[in-house]
């Protein structure tokens, strides 16, 4: 028999919130069967838990769950993860590009917070000296 798990063990294993788990499922990244109790109580596989960490990887990395969904996606099919592997290549090679714009900006952005630094210190200490 498969293991199954609640979505109170995932969201305690993986420090999500239910909701969170739930938003999951709406985007169509986890898919948990329902129980014979009228359909309300969800029943995860190991498919999906293992789907959930793959998400929540992605997410670390920057991919939007869009993004995550599609690559997630093709783990599902056939053997062949050369498929998977190329799209996953894709998206982080287009994520590292804007990561490195995003860098290059904070640099520049920190060079300068530096220079008025300088500069306002500089303007403190003529400041200090002229009164003395």
């Amino acid at each position: 028999m498969a293991t199954t798990f609640t979505i109170s063990e995932l969201a305690k294993e993986f420090d999500l919130t239910t909701r969170a788990i739930r938003f999951y499922e709406d985007m169509g990244l986890i898919s948990p069967s329902r129980n014979e109790l009228g359909g309300r109580v969800r029943v995860y596989t190991n498919r999906d838990r293992t789907r959930l960490r793959l998400t929540l990887r992605a997410k670390r990395l920057g991919l939007s769950l869009t993004e995550a969904k599609d690559i997630i996606d093709i783990y599902d099919s056939p053997r062949d993860t050369s498929t998977q592997l190329n799209k996953f290549i894709d998206a982080l090679s287009v994520h590292r590009k804007q990561l490195e714009i995003q860098l290059q900006e904070i640099q520049a952005n920190l060079d300068e917070v530096k220079q008025h630094e300088r500069d306002a210190r500089a303007l403190l200490n003529r400041n200090t000296k002229v009164k003395v």
